[in-house]
């Protein structure tokens, strides 16, 4: 539809006098409003059900995103269709809801397994000492390469996604992204000896005035931000996500500052505020987390290993997902205990990102990641990383973090040039004629 037809039918939903008089009466009562959720899943993702047993698993596609749910103490299946060439990687993010009760042990594990259940791999993450209701992700993968001796064949593979509760934690559904990604093969057989040194002193922390930057509240709206020094606020139960380009051979540190509260009763809230990385698939690598009694208080990242191909074949996770460039994503997240010592007022709260090295020629891969440009950064990344954007297909913009800012309407209308403008003036006349026309009947 073109602009002019777009601000022709914006107009004329506009209710006039008519619309007024027919409408007339008992207003209906309006529709009850669904609890937000505390995290933006994908525009795109595509709703599916996992499957009790691997005979009904419904297929996922490398490239894709999904969106599901798992009961308490579910276990849900999911099916590939893999050749042998390609790595692929899954991913399964649960959120639970915000007011959820998890307990330590709680969380969620997936498992890629072949045809006679044998395990490809498997990957878990649970809430642990923060014992704190947020957005959690666990990772497989199935890889194909000189020192994989398992799931090397073309065929059917299973996804299967559990989830494990304590005692002491509620029993609603939480709701779940799964994401699939495919690596492809390399031109040549790369090393599989993994680094054995590299600099692992403790980065000095960049310094100098903050920008502000408001964080996103999932992997798929989370904030571009190069290095530097970030500004936000943050809410006690919140989780806030950020996402920075890191290429090969370079090596990509962090820090939270959390700043001090104002009154509060200087009780002590122990893993109050949590910091995790992960990977572009995903995959955490690292996290920390520091207690919190109304001071200042810091959680900062181990020293990490620059980005290189070969770190995939260490048995370090801090090394092994350093294993490929492109968007690596911070998390934050702020207990709610701390709501009931200091208030729920927002806190500051302070990033300090550093991308050390330059940027290093990668892999010769043989074909296409899906999807495309996973494991590279782009001039586009770059640009986007200086911006502040998020990923546009999220398209939050509702300032309760990330998304666009409310003017983007208004960019629409003014896309149409000066027609639609004279249009949209032309029609609202119009209206305003045959008001005044009505009004003065009704008078006679």
């Amino acid at each position: 539809m073109s602009a002019v037809g777009a601000a022709l039918c914006a107009v004329m939903a506009f209710p006039g006098p008519a619309a007024a008089e027919v409408t007339a009466g008992p207003t209906a009562a309006p529709a009850p409003t669904a609890s937000p959720s505390p995290y933006a899943f994908a525009e795109q993702a595509v709703p599916v059900d996992g499957a009790q047993n691997s005979m009904d698993s419904v297929r996922l596609t490398p490239g894709s995103t999904y969106k599901s749910s798992l009961a308490r103490g579910g276990k849900l299946y999911y099916q590939l269709q893999l050749d042998a060439r390609e790595t692929v990687y899954v991913s399964a993010t649960a959120v639970p809801g915000l007011d959820a009760k998890v307990a330590y042990g709680d969380g969620v594990e997936v498992s890629l397994q072949d045809t006679n259940g044998n395990n490809c791999n498997s990957g878990n993450a649970r809430f642990g000492t923060s014992q704190s209701p947020r957005p959690i992700s666990a990772w497989a993968v199935r890889a194909v390469g000189p020192a994989e001796n398992r799931c090397k064949v073309a065929g059917t593979y299973y996804v299967v996604v559990e989830r494990n509760s304590d005692p002491g934690s509620s029993a609603e559904t939480w709701d779940t992204e799964l994401r699939v990604v495919s690596e492809p093969g390399v031109a040549k057989s790369a090393s599989t000896t993994p680094p054995e040194a590299w600099n692992s002193a403790s980065p000095t922390p960049p310094g100098g005035a903050r920008e502000e930057r408001r964080g996103g509240t999932g992997f798929n709206d989370a904030r571009a931000l190069r290095a530097g020094v970030w500004g936000d606020r943050i809410k006690p139960g919140q989780t806030l996500f950020y996402r920075v380009p890191v290429d090969w051979g370079q090596q990509i540190s962090a820090s939270a500052e959390l700043g001090s509260a104002r009154g509060g009763r200087g009780e002590y809230v122990t893993s109050a505020l949590v910091m995790s990385l992960a990977n572009p698939v995903r995959a955490r690598i690292d996290d920390a987390d520091t207690a919190y009694d109304g001071q200042q208080k810091t959680a900062s990242l181990r020293p990490l290993a620059p980005v290189a191909y070969e770190n995939r074949y260490s048995p370090v996770d801090g090394v092994a997902g350093t294993r490929f460039a492109g968007w690596y994503y911070l998390s934050v997240h702020l207990n709610p205990q701390v709501a009931r010592q200091f208030g729920k007022t927002p806190l500051d709260l302070l990033l300090r990102v550093n991308v050390d090295g330059a940027a290093k020629e990668g892999p010769a891969y043989v074909g296409t990641a899906r999807p495309a440009d996973e494991f590279s950064v782009t001039g586009e990344d770059e640009d986007a990383a200086v911006r502040g954007d998020t990923d546009a297909a999220a398209g939050s913009g509702d300032g309760s973090g990330g998304g666009n800012s409310g003017g983007d309407g208004m960019k629409v209308v003014a896309a149409g040039g000066f027609g639609a403008g004279a249009v949209l003036l032309t029609v609202l006349g119009v209206w305003t004629l045959i008001g005044r026309r009505r009004a003065a009947g009704r008078a006679r």
